[in-house]
């Protein structure tokens, strides 16, 4: 029998998500869109935990965004799917995944602090998965906010062309409305609660300024759009649905990044901005189309959003949602209905869809069916995991993987009784596959149960759901800095394992050479010509093996280029001998080479008032920092520095007291560096 395709109008669905730097005002502008979009009937704020999309009881209590939340609303005959992510650097997994599956994402940057350290690592995720973006200046309400600033670092730190289509309109010191170029006219928003806008003519004090700037846009668009080139070397002027076809093309073609203004606590702005997600970000058929490799002959295919197609769905995010294994969807093509058989192409395993969800935060809708263009959540589907592809039954295509970074930092954990052992290991399992980011082993030489993570806050967040959602007493060691290693020099080495296991003999001789590879790159395996292929395999797993510890200190080894330069093949080799005499070859390279610890460093920016700035350098220098400079943003000092993680510990605490509570930072991991 033939599936009843009907669906909705793909031209009129909207995926995108809000992304920015911690603090710079995310989820309330998510709340203010959800509330004039009549999806929910009270903002709640994030200061006082009252935030719809920050369900979470951690997030509550912090006030930040932990997990990343969907949910949809409608504007204007749209539907609109929408991602809010968090905004800090330990949990940039989930701005990753969401990018990974979003068309289109609004770029929130605080009015005062402008490009911010993690705002330029989202920027490049955007850039990494294709993702069409807008640009909303936020917090044009706070003293020292500077729109014009903050454009220009969208310019020079995100390297970006900004076309700003709306500008920021003040009577005296107070922030009023925003005066959109497109249309000249001012918008307004008198009533508390920004529901109602006032549109009136642009004020003769601010006449120059807008005529200015109009004609700065209509130049820029001019340089990428025939049609308004012609209109604007002629003498004519565009008329507003000449401009916006403009925009919206080069917004797609992510020529150019229109920029938006507002102060969402304020409640002003929001409106003009989910019109402008609707006007600008691409719908699935315009967004560029996902590409998958088909499983055997790496052949690379277009996905186009057809709901008359084959199903392609994508695993982007698992959360355990009361002991119930819940999975997130973005459907590429075809439509996936309740009771349907699945093809899990990734790992080669049949699923079944027991039940399929419409979202909003943690609240669930049950639906019945969805369709290409759709984010959605399926129960019943037990061996998915983020970055799995789900295809009909006997597919052979698979959509390109998330990679997740490396732990940096972890803790012993243990649990408090021996009645919580079993119930540990289970947490262990559902958290490492609800966060890519989240490692768990059991330290082989002491025994200790470790959990790695990407910062002091993601092990926090880690240890308190291990607690409170899973159930489980543990007691908890200090952090501890995860290093790494690698070589200094080049260096060959040879060498022949022969010995007897019960009754079989295993033999091996190889030849390695092994040279330090660029840092960040990985470690590269050549293995050319010099084995044939029934053993190849079995060389590259010693090699591996060599580099899960070094020889020297035990830690893992990356950044390291390793040549196979001989092989000597006898009667006597075996499979397993080959594979032991590799690892011992490269251990031997390696020591010839010199082993050298690598420790993670961050890239560090904290905010301090003027006072306090040589106080905090200061202090940033006793940690072994890197100082990089000092921007003046107004009577805030920003300060960017490189510094080893291990000296980052209680940073938090020490630049509060420095600064008497009013300094602030972020950090981000930069990379691996000698010791």
């Amino acid at each position: 029998m033939k599936r009843d395709t009907r669906t909705k109008n793909l031209e009129r669905v909207r995926n995108m998500g809000f992304v920015a730097h911690i603090d710079a005002g995310k989820t309330t502008v998510t709340e203010r869109v959800l509330f004039y979009t009549g999806k929910i009937h009270r903002m709640g704020e994030v200061h006082d935990g009252q935030a719809t999309m920050d369900w979470m009881p951690q997030e509550q209590e912090r006030g930040i965004t932990i997990t990343s939340a969907v949910t949809t609303c409608e504007w204007k005959g749209h539907e609109i799917h929408i991602i809010d992510t968090p905004g800090h650097v330990d949990f940039t997994i989930e701005v990753e995944r969401s990018l990974r599956v979003l068309d289109g994402a609004v770029v929130i940057l605080c009015g005062v602090g402008g490009v911010e350290a993690q705002t330029e690592t989202v920027w490049q995720q955007c850039r990494k998965y294709n993702v069409a973006a807008l640009a909303f200046v936020n917090k044009l309400d706070r003293p020292g906010a500077d729109f014009s600033a903050a454009v220009q670092q969208i310019r020079q730190r995100l390297e970006v062309t900004p076309l700003v289509i709306q500008i920021p309109y003040y009577e005296g010191d107070v922030f009023k409305g925003v005066i959109d170029l497109i249309g000249r006219r001012l918008l307004v928003w008198e009533d508390t609660l920004g529901a109602s806008i006032e549109t009136l003519p642009v004020p003769p004090d601010a006449a120059e300024e807008t005529a200015s700037a109009r004609e700065k846009m209509v130049e820029l668009i001019a340089e990428h759009d025939d049609r308004v080139m012609e209109l604007y070397l002629s003498g004519e002027d565009p008329g507003e649905e000449t401009i916006k076809e403009a925009v919206r093309r080069l917004t797609i073609e992510r020529l150019l990044v229109p920029v938006m203004c507002g102060s969402a606590l304020r409640n002003k702005g929001i409106q003009p901005l989910i019109d402008g997600i609707v006007e600008y970000l691409p719908s699935p058929r315009e967004a560029v189309p996902a590409v998958a490799h088909k499983r055997d002959t790496q052949e690379l295919v277009e996905i186009p959003p057809d709901p008359g197609g084959d199903l392609v769905a994508y695993v982007f995010k698992v959360y355990m949602d009361e002991g119930r294994r819940m999975v997130f969807l973005r459907i590429y093509s075809g439509v996936l209905e309740v009771g349907d058989e699945v093809y899990n192409s990734t790992r080669r395993v049949s699923e079944k869809i027991a039940r399929l969800f419409s979202m909003h935060a943690h609240v669930k809708q049950r639906i019945e069916r969805a369709t290409a263009g759709d984010i959605v959540a399926a129960v019943g589907l037990r061996d998915s995991v983020t970055g799995d592809t789900l295809t009909k039954p006997g597919g052979d295509i698979v959509l390109e993987p998330i990679e997740a970074q490396k732990p940096v930092i972890s803790m012993a954990i243990e649990p408090k009784s021996s009645e919580y052992t079993e119930r540990l290991q289970e947490a262990m399992r559902k958290i490492m596959e609800e966060d890519p980011t989240i490692k768990i082993h059991e330290d082989p030489d002491t025994g200790q149960v470790i959990l790695a993570g990407m910062g002091e806050l993601h092990l926090e967040i880690a240890i308190e759901r291990l607690r409170t959602a899973f159930g489980v007493e543990i007691n908890v060691g200090r952090p501890q800095v995860l290093y790494c290693s690698t070589v200094e020099g080049d260096s060959r080495a040879e060498k022949v394992f022969e010995k007897t296991f019960g009754d079989t003999q295993h033999h091996g001789h190889v030849e390695v050479t092994v040279r330090p590879a660029r840092r960040g790159t990985g470690n590269v395996f050549k293995v050319g010509d010099a084995v044939e292929d029934g053993l190849r395999e079995y060389v590259l797993m010693g090699l591996e093996e060599a580099c899960l510890a070094d020889p020297e200190y035990g830690h893992e080894v990356v950044d390291v280029e390793v040549q196979v330069d001989r092989v000597c093949r006898t009667d006597k080799t075996t499979p397993q001998g080959l594979k032991i005499a590799s690892q011992m070859a490269l251990h031997e390279a390696m020591r010839k080479a010199k082993v050298v610890r690598l420790e993670p460093i961050m890239e560090l920016d904290a905010l301090s008032p003027e006072d306090y700035v040589g106080e905090v350098v200061g202090d940033l220098s006793a940690r072994k920092a890197s100082i990089e400079g000092v921007v003046t943003k107004g009577r805030i000092h920003e300060i960017k520095a490189y510094v080893p993680l291990s000296n980052t510990f209680g940073y938090s605490t020490a630049l509060r007291s420095l600064t008497r509570g009013r300094g602030s930072f972020s950090m981000r991991f930069s990379g691996f560096d000698k010791v």
